[in-house]
C-alpha cells in the first residue's frame, strides 16, 4: 500500500506539488469567501473545497501534459492580459473538475513510476 501511495500521490516533484497546492488554496479561499458571505459554511462545502484543493495539482498535471502533447514546444506571443485570463480560466476549470481529472493523472503517475527500474 505504501508503494502505491508513493507512486501516485508522491509522484509529483515537491516544488511542483507545493506550487500548484498554493494556487489551489487561493482558488478554494476565494470560493469559500464567496459562499460564506452572510451565512455559515456547510460541512459539504468544506469537504468539497478540501478534496478539490488536494487533487488540484494532479488535475493541473494532466492539463499541462495534454497541452504539451497538443502544442509541443511552440511559443505563442499574445498580450499578457489575454494570457492571464486564459491561465486563470484553465486553473479554475482544473480546480472545479479536479475530482474527475485527477484520477487520470494519478493513474499515469502510478504507471510511470511502476515501469521505472527499482533503485539499487
Amino acid at each position: 500500500m505504501t508503494a502505491f501511495l508513493t507512486k501516485t500521490f508522491g509522484g509529483l516533484s515537491r516544488q511542483y506539488y507545493l506550487r500548484q497546492l498554493f494556487f489551489g488554496f487561493l482558488i478554494a479561499a476565494g470560493i469559500f469567501w464567496l459562499q460564506t458571505v452572510g451565512r455559515p459554511a456547510t460541512p459539504g462545502l468544506l469537504v468539497w473545497l478540501l478534496v478539490n484543493t488536494l487533487l488540484y495539482p494532479y488535475a493541473r498535471f494532466v492539463w499541462e501534459g495534454c497541452f504539451r502533447f497538443v502544442f509541443g514546444d511552440n511559443i505563442f506571443f499574445m498580450p499578457a492580459l489575454i494570457l492571464m485570463v486564459l491561465k486563470l480560466a484553465t486553473m479554475m476549470i482544473c480546480w472545479m473538475m479536479a475530482i474527475l481529472i485527477a484520477p487520470v493523472g494519478l493513474g499515469w503517475l502510478y504507471w510511470h513510476h511502476s515501469r521505472k527500474a527499482p533503485a539499487e
